[in-house]
């Protein structure tokens, strides 16, 4: 399958774009970092905007960084991040992962942050992955777990956001709950010597809450999975705005509290 015929269910939506700008090596790679070393050549598979592969790059120096997306619009979102941060050691191209664009045994590390998630292939993904790193290279995916995420203060109106989310998801073929399968993908699609681990995304602060409870309340009525949640007959209209005004209020509560974990794996290509 081509990433033409995958269906991202989160579309590229301002509010969507924001919250993949957040992302650094620290906040969302951090079980990579000792992997890491300078003169490495690394690619990142659905590279977004661009945060976590110019930090890669800064990483690696002088080694190359390679960002890949189906997205030309976020592409575009990513090039202007590396000008910003004048950092000359990284491109970015269209690129599917079904179908990398790059020789067998090219990098010395592959990684992806949630992009297995959103695919109906995940084990083959896994496996172009494998193909394109160097023996004794390292591939790298992280991926939330949707099921395992809680907050505070209890509210019915977020817990039928997760149900929605998840509905939409699984109707597009791919798996919310990610986090808990690398490790079985990663056997599947033939890698050796996996580390799994997990992490934990935490936002309490009256910042984090603002910016997190603010991204969901505009996300779940203005984005592509709003759209699909309506079109599919997951939740209606009113549901959704309701869902918006319970992340309006959890960001707005003193004692709001929201954690999203999730799996992790580190591993090599056989042979």
């Amino acid at each position: 399958m081509s990433a033409s015929d995958e269906v991202y269910s989160q579309g590229h939506a301002e509010s969507v774009v924001r919250s993949q700008r957040w992302r650094r090596v620290d906040n969302s790679a951090a079980y990579l970092v000792e992997r890491l070393r300078p003169g490495q050549n690394v690619l990142d598979v659905g590279c977004g905007p661009g945060t976590i592969t110019v930090d890669l790059a800064e990483r690696v120096a002088p080694g190359r960084v390679v960002g890949v997306d189906p997205g030309e619009s976020v592409l575009s979102r990513a090039r202007e991040e590396a000008a910003a941060a004048r950092t000359d050691n990284v491109e970015f191209r269209l690129g599917d992962v079904h179908e990398l664009d790059f020789d067998d045994d090219t990098f010395d590390v592959v990684h992806a942050h949630q992009v297995l998630l959103h695919l109906t292939d995940p084990v083959g993904a896994l496996r172009e992955m494998l193909r394109v790193v160097r023996p004794g290279g390292i591939v790298a995916a992280r991926d939330t777990d949707y099921a395992g995420a809680i907050w505070w203060p209890a509210d019915e109106r977020l817990e039928r956001w997760r149900e929605v989310y998840r509905s939409v998801a699984r109707d597009n073929g791919t798996e919310p709950d990610a986090g808990r399968r690398l490790l079985a993908w990663a056997h599947a699609a033939g890698a050796v010597e996996v580390t799994p681990s997990a992490s934990i995304w935490c936002h309490a602060t009256p910042e984090e809450r603002a910016w997190w409870g603010g991204m969901w309340a505009e996300r779940i009525v203005n984005s592509r999975i709003a759209e699909q949640a309506v079109a599919g007959g997951h939740a209606t209209g009113e549901e959704l705005a309701a869902i918006s005004a319970a992340w309006s209020e959890w960001a707005e509560h003193p004692d709001g509290w929201f954690a999203l974990p999730h799996g992790e794996v580190l591993c090599r290509a056989p042979g």
